[in-house]
């Protein structure tokens, strides 16, 4: 965000102000949604509260009138709410830590919110104490917790903001760091970092056709020990203003990668067959490879039976309204939905498609860390198999 410069209006300050003195936000989050430094705005703060104390702007007017012991009643009763607020937030922050030292680094964060000494006398710690702990050179395990902190925001910016801390700890082992999974999680927790999470709601394009019995072979084992073996297919759409566009695809269950994937302004049998036509293009299908999907009334036509039969894949489908069943490709489309596309309200179904195929070819089959691969990319595992298969 590019940053406003002065001069500022009265007005403004004072608005700026009251949102520091009204609310429980740092300074610094605050100062980035009105496009200011972080600085300026503290400042503003402590000359108000140096002419004003504790009262947010306009406050003062409504003390007019009062008699000087009301004021001073007042005054008292603000510093108290104020005082419980403070304590308030401590015990969620130290999570009971008594150290002096989370005491003073509390403050330390605190201190464009709150006077040092007033917080000082709450949490029972001296000035002094705190002034002195402050101008020490930073300890090895401080200068270390900085670090972490800034590699660990490079791997969740990276990575689409995807990443919880079991991927991003996975990340910095692979980077030769050695820290523990909880350290990851408390500072991600301090640094306020949060993957993105599950929509509470999935569309649905299943229409089962009952008059077709096709086995289910897989029986929710979603592995493989070779590629080309197994596959797992489903059809989700994506909203546009154009209208829908809908996306199939193909992941192979042994380097859970996506290896076939076709979008159209329709979901009928030729968007299955473009995915399955790219799969056989990007991976060597084996004998009597399997090709697993829901019920859908597309995925059961003769049309697409046949061109599975055409390939020499053997077709299987789980139960109809059984997610579980096709567990691995709902997972793909959630994934693809709340790591990526949920941001973007899309104009046209040819924006969206550039998003999807970013997210695919330049995310999840290379970059994105998948927990059922021992937090490896599908490519590295497909590169893997195939060189030593060319060593044997």
């Amino acid at each position: 965000m590019t940053r406003r410069k002065g001069p500022y209006s009265r007005e403004f300050k004072d608005e700026a102000v009251r949102m520091v003195l009204d609310g429980d936000r740092p300074v610094s989050h605050i100062a980035r949604e009105l496009g200011i430094h972080d600085t300026t705005l503290h400042n503003w703060v402590t000359a108000w509260r140096r002419e004003h104390g504790s009262a947010a702007p306009g406050e003062s007017s409504r003390t007019a009138g009062r008699s000087d012991r009301e004021a001073e009643l007042e005054r008292e009763n603000r510093k108290l709410r104020e005082e419980v607020a403070f304590l308030k937030k401590a015990g969620r922050l130290l999570r009971g830590r008594e150290s002096v030292t989370a005491r003073y680094e509390l403050i330390d964060a605190e201190k464009a919110n709150h006077t040092v000494w007033d917080m000082c006398q709450w949490l029972a710690v001296s000035r002094s104490g705190f002034y002195e702990w402050r101008s020490r050179p930073a300890s090895a395990t401080a200068e270390r917790r900085e670090l972490l902190k800034a590699q660990i925001i490079d791997i969740f910016t990276g990575h689409l903001e995807a990443y919880g801390y079991r991927r991003v700890h996975a990340e910095l082992c692979r980077r030769g760091v050695r820290v523990s999974p909880e350290t990851v999680r408390s500072l991600m927790r301090g640094l306020g970092l949060v993957a993105c999470r599950p929509a509470r709601w999935r569309p649905v394009t299943t229409d089962a056709d009952a008059r077709h019995r096709i086995p289910d072979l897989v029986r929710r084992n979603f592995t493989a020990d070779a590629p080309g073996t197994t596959f797992v297919g489903d059809v989700t759409y994506i909203p546009t203003w154009e209208g829908f566009l809908y996306l199939a695809t193909v992941i192979d269950c042994c380097t859970k990668k996506v290896v076939g994937w076709a979008m159209a302004d329709h979901f009928r049998t030729p968007l299955l067959e473009a995915a399955m036509d790219m799969a056989a293009v990007n991976v060597e299908i084996t004998e009597l490879a399997i090709f697993h999907s829901d019920r859908g009334s597309n995925y059961t036509s003769e049309a697409f039976g046949g061109k599975l039969a055409a390939m020499g894949i053997r077709q299987s489908v789980g139960r109809t309204g059984v997610c579980w069943d096709n567990a691995m490709a709902e997972s793909f489309f959630s994934a693809l939905k709340n790591e990526w596309l949920n941001r973007f309200t899309f104009t046209t179904r040819a924006k969206a498609r550039r998003q999807v195929v970013r997210y695919i070819e330049g995310f999840y089959n290379r970059r994105r860390l998948h927990s059922g691969l021992g937090y490896q990319t599908p490519q590295e595992v497909e590169d893997q198999y195939l060189t030593r298969k060319a060593t044997a």
